[in-house]
């Protein structure tokens, strides 16, 4: 008998989440009849299955299965893998079930020193298959798990499903960079690294987006930095090692039902005794984000773009204003097509001296006043004539992802299509490291850039010495980003370049230098507007990806052309870039960003009101930074996002889980940033066990566990400074000593 396991990336479904209250972790099975020690930890078996302690808190169960005792599926399943979107990237996925073995035996439990290993049975319409259940205590804090189906008909087995316990009341919370809701109970969702989507489930535009971009819309779903993690408000955190496609099934409320794309499921179960601990516990594997530089904290990052003497008036004007700058960000250094959506870059990542005469003059005229110039690249490349010197190399030397046929991989992007490097090849590796030391760090004098995309790889490319693409596909966000880092190191520049990321995976803080939380719409929207920037923040913290920011004022606009002039009808206001740059100001990064149709979108310089309010909150982002610098070293350190949802220190007051939109910069400034359009008041939750101050004025702010509504006007976002902190007196002497207080 066969059963279809639809999962499509495009049409999650959703599901009301309750909001849960705190209490102590119980297992939902029962008490242990018997209990084994692995390591530090306790492994007890239970009526219907098994249960997971530690023995610095024995009567605190951080892990149990499911209930009904069916805590082990293996199947047998074909995929049907569908990749579109334009750019392509986004991934629809059925599965095809043939065969089915679940209802677990546990015949026996073996403890050998620091392993223990469960075997049983289980049982399908066509016969039954053995299992293997293993336990390794690897380090005090974490237990591996590994599961494989073992015996007779085991080969043929592709898919693991693990569904352990949950409580209804309990709040789920991580798994990457999750965009549009905070708290997952109540949803699945896809581990797959993907185009976010332009929409991403919005009314009306996401369905015109799909309709115009071949389903490039998205769902609140999808990301392009994903991580097969989570922390819940029990304090029970599981993560898996596997890169291969997965997902969290979190709809029933009494489980979270986790289907991994392998015939072998290997993760780690953590101990911690709060959250923190869990996200430093949980950063030893995923890997820890270095210290920033010091030239990032001089201010504010100019995105803009076309051509020396443009670029040379953009600086003037900043100066001008009196907006302390960091650096300058140049997108179109390599020169410039343009295409059906407007605008694009030559992918051959070498400089366009025709674009930006004088470029090396305007580099050193920016050292000297303490800015950076930063930079772009992807790992795709120009196939056109003129500008395809790169990609004929990769072609003669097999450095490309291929078709099955041999013939170069390429995906298409708007009216044009590029080749794909193959990062399974360590020759490739060595090649496109080479291209950024010289082109971009020896010859551009970069001192950062985007490092942008790490999504498309088909599961249906020909990789290097036969590597699997279904491995692949999430591990090449990873290897991505390690060769940025690698390039950097080589070159010495280790402590001093910082590039940019969108897309990642498990292990992808360990190599990133900084994240951007990719391209959202110029709107006030929850799932792809300014509200999804908060979010993405938040969850992207518990994950490991602590210093994190944002284009500011967003991206991607709409318009239509008539009459040769270029009519708006979804672009950034002054409002809305004025109300985002106060939310960066907050952040690890201010940097602008011109968007995907400058002429028609507010820019930081549009008029004298924004120019003013830029060199404001440019001056408060650095009036933070002996704030910031400290728990920017926590994250090197530890592992602690900079922005921080109040769960992470408040884990004991339900109120906060399901907070999206305010956060914590560090553990001191409570942050309720203005995401309406209109509003000049904001309700700001104050959690219990703090008392705050208004950062403006000094005055008394809220009472602690109650909503208050708090004024906001336009340059004085609802800002807090918690009463008794050690970095108040930092805080504040720093921003008068730029003026802003």
């Amino acid at each position: 008998m066969k059963r279809r396991d639809f999962f499509s990336a495009s049409a999650a479904a959703i599901v009301a989440a309750k909001l849960p209250h705190r209490a102590s972790a119980q297992s939902t099975a029962g008490a242990a009849a018997e209990t084994h020690s692995v390591g530090d930890f306790i492994l007890g078996r239970t009526a219907t299955g098994l249960q997971v302690g530690h023995k610095n808190a024995p009567d605190t169960v951080i892990w149990d299965t499911v209930a009904d005792g069916n805590f082990i599926i293996a199947e047998t399943a074909t995929a049907d893998i569908r990749e579109f979107g334009t750019p392509e990237g986004s991934f629809e996925i059925t599965d095809t079930v043939s065969a089915s073995y679940e209802k677990p035996t546990i015949d026996a439990i073996a403890v050998e020193g620091n392993k223990a290993a469960v075997t049983g049975q289980l049982t399908g319409t066509t016969g039954s298959i053995g299992y293997k259940l293993t336990f390794e205590a690897i380090s005090t804090t974490h237990l591996r798990f590994v599961i494989t189906a073992e015996g007779a008909n085991a080969a043929s087995v592709n898919r693991i499903h693990l569904i352990v316990a949950s409580a209804a009341d309990e709040a789920i919370f991580g798994f990457g960079h999750q965009l549009t809701y905070f708290n997952q109970k109540g949803y699945v969702l896809p581990i797959i690294t993907q185009e976010h989507g332009v929409g991403r489930g919005q009314p009306i535009i996401t369905q015109a987006v799909d309709l115009m971009a071949n389903r490039g819309g998205g769902t609140p779903f999808t990301t392009e930095a994903p991580a097969p993690h989570y922390l819940t408000s029990r304090l029970r955190s599981l993560f898996l090692e596997n890169t291969e496609y997965s997902t969290f099934d979190m709809r029933p409320t009494d489980q979270i039902d986790i289907k991994l794309w392998s015939m072998t499921m290997t993760g780690r179960i953590l101990y911690g005794e709060s959250p923190l601990d869990l996200i430093e516990t949980y950063t030893e594997y995923a890997g820890r984000m270095r210290v920033l530089p010091d030239w990032i904290n001089n201010g504010l990052i100019i995105g803009t773009q076309g051509g020396t003497d443009v670029v040379r008036g953009k600086i003037d004007e900043a100066n001008k204003a009196g907006i302390p700058l960091a650096g300058v960000w140049l997108q179109d250094w390599p020169g410039v097509r343009v295409t059906n959506v407007g605008k694009q870059l030559w992918w051959n990542w070498t400089l366009d001296e025709t674009q930006y005469p004088g470029w090396k003059q305007l580099v050193a005229d920016l050292e000297s006043q303490g800015a950076r110039t930063l930079i772009y690249i992807n790992p795709f490349l120009s196939t056109e004539n003129g500008h395809n010197s790169l990609y004929t190399e990769g072609v003669a030397k097999g450095y490309l992802v291929e078709n099955a046929d041999g013939t170069p991989f390429l995906n298409k992007n708007t009216n044009f299509s590029a080749a794909l490097i193959d990062l399974s090849n360590p020759d490739t590796r060595t090649w496109i490291k080479n291209v950024i030391k010289t082109e971009m760090i020896q010859k551009a004098g970069a001192s950062g850039w985007m490092h942008d995309f790490g999504e498309a790889l088909p599961f249906t490319g020909k990789l290097h010495n036969g590597a699997d693409p279904a491995i692949w596909h999430n591990r090449y966000a990873e290897e991505w980003t390690r060769v940025a880092r690698e390039a950097i190191e080589e070159a010495g520049r280790g402590d001093d370049i910082v590039f940019f990321d969108r897309s990642g995976f498990t292990q992808s803080p360990g190599a990133s230098t900084l994240f951007w939380l990719g391209d959202q719409i110029q709107d006030w929207s929850e799932y792809d507007g300014i509200k999804s920037v908060v979010v993405g923040l938040l969850s992207g913290g518990i994950s490991g990806f602590s210093l994190n920011h944002s284009d500011t004022g967003g991206y991607v606009a709409f318009k239509i052309d008539v009459a040769g002039k270029e009519i708006p009808i979804i672009a950034r206001t002054p409002e809305l870039q004025m109300r985002w740059t106060e939310l960066n100001a907050f952040t690890a990064v201010l940097r602008t960003h011109e968007g995907l149709v400058p002429p028609i979108s507010a820019q930081f310089d549009t008029s004298p009101e924004l120019l003013a309010h830029m060199a404001r909150f440019a001056k408060v982002f650095k009036g933070l930074t002996a704030y910031r610098k400290r728990h920017v070293a926590d994250a090197a350190a530890r592992g602690y996002p900079l922005a921080r949802h109040l769960f992470l220190h408040y884990p004991n007051d339900q109120n906060t889980f399901g907070l999206r939109y305010q956060y914590l910069l560090g553990p001191d400034l409570l942050v309720a940033p203005v995401v309406d359009k209109g509003a000049t008041s904001v309700d700001v939750y104050f959690p219990k066990g703090a008392e705050w101050t208004d950062l403006w004025t000094g005055a008394d702010a809220g009472k602690a566990g109650q909503w208050m509504k708090m004024p906001a006007p336009l340059a004085k976002p609802a800002v807090f400074l918690r009463k008794g902190a050690a970095s108040a007196d930092d805080i504040l002497a720093g921003l008068r000593g730029v003026g802003v207080r």
